[in-house]
């Protein structure tokens, strides 16, 4: 994979060096130390530069992030990805159930990185998978994925200062309260490697917010579907948090395993917003409802309006949640 940039200088930059310019563009020391490694990773008119050089007005500097030996332990697989987005820098994917991310021991051609593979290997570019947002194996929704090293390291950044937001929608037991804040620490559970638990004594400090968008009935059990924000990322947040309160997760075989009204957890990550890690746009990504969820709001016979309607209140809610 390759990626170009080119920078003009003016007026504002005169005088500064070529690393404290890409400094202020958010190259971190990592990514200074891959294009220094090549004699086309930065070079200013068209010559091969340092980054200690001077810049004057007038001048253009020309950046190439280049990846030519794609990730290791990543099979290419051929499968079905479905696109929300897609430029030089990042590829964003509505991610199905039953997907993990990453290969791992019982994992190793099933996973999202193996088909993303497949999709750049047909096009004849090595790939690097760096994968932003990491969602739960069946929980489906907005994936952001970086094409570089340097919208990876940008996005990561973003991550860390709380400046990638993400609502997902839930599909719980019973009727919720209108909204509410689930302020309850979370740790690991006793003699499990996987299941999480409230532990006010030794978890970690987690925060969930939620506001309830529709209700409905089936064979004469009430369900919410909600839309969920988290201050803080423990495993298993919203799963834990929405049992803990009495209104688990429909179809989750860890925290509501008597439930089987879907065949996984109901929990999508519908909306993901950030800015643009090379333009600085602002971004807004929406995923549909996966199917699933359409059949169970299909079994209430409320499929079309209850689509439309989720919709249209995602879009008055979300900057309240967000």
């Amino acid at each position: 994979m390759e990626r170009r940039l080119t920078y003009h200088i003016d007026e504002e930059h005169h005088g500064k060096t070529i690393g404290m310019f890409l400094k202020e563009k958010e190259y971190s020391r990592g990514v200074l130390i891959e294009l220094k490694k090549t004699t086309t990773g930065i070079r200013r008119n068209g010559v091969w530069a340092g980054v200690n050089q001077i810049l004057q007005t007038g001048d253009t500097l020309e950046i190439c992030l280049v990846e030519e030996v794609p990730s290791e332990n990543v099979v290419p697989v051929e499968g079905e990805l479905q696109i929300l987005y897609e430029d030089e820098d990042i590829l964003v994917i509505n991610k199905p159930d039953d997907t993990p991310i990453h290969p791992s021991v019982n994992n190793y051609d099933n996973t999202l990185a193996n088909k993303v593979a497949y999709y750049y290997e047909r096009q004849g570019r090595p790939y690097v998978f760096r994968c932003i947002n990491r969602l739960d194996r069946d929980t489906t929704g907005v994936t952001i994925i970086a094409k570089n090293l340097l919208s990876a390291s940008i996005l990561s950044n973003r991550v860390k200062e709380r400046q990638l937001s993400r609502v997902y929608i839930a599909f719980v037991e019973g009727i919720t309260e209108e909204k509410g804040i689930i302020d309850l620490p979370i740790g690991r559970a006793e003699g499990s490697i996987i299941k999480r638990q409230i532990d006010k004594k030794e978890g970690k400090h987690a925060v969930t917010h939620y506001q309830r968008l529709h209700t409905f009935d089936i064979e004469g059990k009430p369900i919410s579907v909600v839309a969920l924000k988290l201050e803080t990322g423990r495993t298993h947040q919203i799963r834990v948090h929405m049992s803990a309160i009495g209104h688990p997760l429909l179809g989750d075989f860890l925290y509501n395993e008597n439930n089987h009204m879907l065949g996984r957890q109901g929990l999508h990550g519908v909306l993901c917003s950030f800015t643009h890690p090379i333009t600085g746009e602002y971004m807004d990504m929406m995923a549909p409802l996966p199917r699933d969820m359409e059949r169970l709001l299909h079994k209430a016979k409320e499929v079309d309006g209850a689509c439309t309607s989720l919709k249209e209140k995602l879009k008055k809610i979300k900057w309240d949640l967000i």
